[in-house]
């Protein structure tokens, strides 16, 4: 049921009028607790996307699993995609609001994938690097522990990866003697 254009679209609207309603940072801090709701749980996903359920009985959930947590622009947000018929999108919608947000803040979103769990004061000291480093002033550091990695890191930065993983490295050992790169090829 994925429809990123959809999404992209509903939540350009969203953030354009609340912009021009002067309600960003609420309509912002609204979206991460949807966000929140929609991950948390999966029955409350299956109940927007369930065709039985009327847009009435769907209204009344979602207060009633908001409980007034959320703002009246986004309380009418939400409602005008259950008269449209959208709310099945109500996940993708918040996804793309959210990256709308960073990405009007100036917010950049970086990844860090290490084997094993890293201090605070190293990820402090990653994000100042990347602010010296770079033109991005504010950054984002989210980190993942993935032991497959075996040691090293990985870091992602839009559309940028530097792999320096010993998961990487012993890839492309094997790859070179896989190509036989260190016999000498004779006729």
């Amino acid at each position: 049921m994925l429809n990123p254009r959809l999404a992209g679209r509903y939540a350009k609207s969203l953030i354009d009028l609340s912009i021009e309603r002067g309600q960003l940072e609420e309509v912002y801090k609204d979206m991460l607790y949807l966000n929140a709701v929609c991950t948390g749980s999966k029955e409350f996903v299956n109940v927007l996307r369930s065709p039985v359920i009327s847009p009435d009985k769907k209204e009344k959930i979602l207060e009633a699993v908001t409980g007034g947590n959320i703002g009246l622009l986004t309380t009418s947000f939400c409602n005008l995609l259950i008269k449209k018929g959208r709310e099945s999108f109500l996940p993708e919608i918040i996804t793309a609001f959210i990256d709308q947000y960073k990405d009007h803040q100036g917010i950049y979103v970086v990844k860090l994938t290490t084997a094993s769990p890293v201090s605070e004061e190293l990820k402090k000291a990653i994000v100042d690097k990347i602010k010296s480093e770079t033109v991005m002033k504010q950054v984002e550091l989210n980190s993942e522990v993935k032991e497959g990695i075996i040691g090293g890191f990985i870091l992602e930065v839009g559309d940028h990866l530097v792999d320096a993983s010993i998961a990487f490295e012993l890839n492309n050992a094997r790859k070179q003697f896989q190509d036989n790169d260190f016999v000498y090829k004779v006729r």
